[in-house]
């Protein structure tokens, strides 16, 4: 992979690192109690910011390596299924143990473009939000070993 790249992908984690420091009064809150509307709220962008900035991760990745991407009303899906797969330009990006998780962040993050803030329930974005630190020290992991071996 190409310096320019890595540096962005470099900087990608860089800024979700930050958004996972900047949210974490929140997430602490949220083990103490439910949150309001407000709350819940604050915790839709954070959960969509932190998938977005996976997938601006996957879109230089495959922009690099696969020099195609997926196009239509499943793109999304389409870009996030390319990561679990090795093409004759690249190794796989994630492990297959994320597959679950990823997608139920970039779901959420389409749930969240589609809704009205009074539509958020706590039910839905508890277990994504808990899981949140743990799924992106595996991404994390396999982003230094794909970076690494590319």
């Amino acid at each position: 992979m190409d310096n320019s790249t890595t540096q962005k992908i470099l900087f990608e984690i860089e800024q979700i690192d930050q958004l996972m420091y900047d949210s974490s009064p929140l997430f602490d809150l949220c083990k103490m109690r439910e949150p309001d509307f407000v709350e819940r709220c604050g915790i839709a962008l954070i959960l969509h910011s932190f998938y977005n900035g996976i997938e601006n991760i996957i879109l230089l990745i495959v922009k690099n390596k696969d020099l195609d991407l997926p196009n239509g009303t499943k793109w999304h899906r389409e870009l996030l299924a390319k990561t679990f797969e090795k093409t004759e330009n690249r190794l796989q990006i994630f492990k297959e143990e994320l597959k679950v998780p990823l997608n139920d962040y970039l779901q959420f993050r389409h749930f969240v473009r589609h809704t009205y803030g009074f539509q958020l329930k706590w039910e839905k974005m508890k277990d994504i939000l808990i899981d949140m630190n743990i799924v992106w020290e595996k991404v994390k992991e396999d982003l230094n070993i794909f970076m690494q071996n590319n």
